[in-house]
């Protein structure tokens, strides 16, 4: 058994590290028009937002989309998504954060429920992948919970102990993940979901990343 040692940070990637709220809200709202469905406004969307994605679907529609309906606008949101991601940056005092987090010799990867294919990629082309020990986007389908996926991604870590490791994420499927594994979460505004949903969860919520970095190594200490 090696030493587990050190604090560690499980960053998402949309709506934290990466600030796609709008190509999201667009992808959403181009979805919504193929059946016919009003479009929603950021605050709206923060409100109704949930995983699975079915299910929120569901808030907007007053019934679970039908399997070809789901299929449609799964479709047409992803296209839209990568369509408009390109105009999309990191979130404001992302780089220097992970840079930071590196150079006082702590660990830290990326986990995303976005196409693994896809995620490295852009995590390299924002130069940024030196800073993680491993970057995991999702394979296999859209749609499900985070969970398991962060008991696969930590355990393929070595060296990092749960109750060492704090999830910052910008949703309430972040925190579940990590008390899932037995890790803490920290909770960021700027994604997917609205302050009071997030603050429903228990765990600290922030409005800055440097906030979350903040929290994060409290509560790893």
């Amino acid at each position: 058994m090696g030493m587990k040692t050190g604090a560690h940070i499980v960053w998402d990637w949309n709506g934290t590290l990466f600030h796609d709220i709008d190509a999201i809200i667009g992808a959403t709202n181009a979805a919504f028009a193929e059946l016919g469905l009003e479009p929603l406004t950021l605050e709206k969307y923060r409100e109704l937002y949930c995983v699975p994605v079915p299910k929120f679907y569901e808030r907007l529609m007053g019934r679970l989309p039908t399997e070809a309906e789901w299929e449609a606008m799964d479709d047409i949101f992803h296209r839209y998504y990568a369509e408009h991601r390109t105009a999309c940056g990191l979130t404001v005092g992302a780089v220097e954060l992970l840079a930071g987090w590196r150079s006082a010799g702590r660990s830290q990867s990326i986990l995303s429920m976005y196409v693994h294919e896809e995620l490295v990629p852009l995590v390299r082309g924002f130069g940024i992948e030196p800073h993680f020990i491993r970057v995991d986007g999702r394979t296999g389908p859209s749609g499900g919970s985070k969970a398991e996926h962060m008991v696969r991604h930590l355990s393929s870590l070595s060296g990092v102990a749960p109750e060492r490791t704090v999830v910052i994420g910008d949703a309430a499927d972040d925190a579940v993940a990590a008390l899932h594994v037995g890790a803490r979460a920290v909770l960021y505004t700027g994604g997917s979901h609205s302050r009071v949903s997030l603050e429903a969860v228990g765990v600290p919520v922030v409005d800055t990343l440097e906030e979350a970095v903040a929290e994060a190594a409290r509560l790893a200490a």
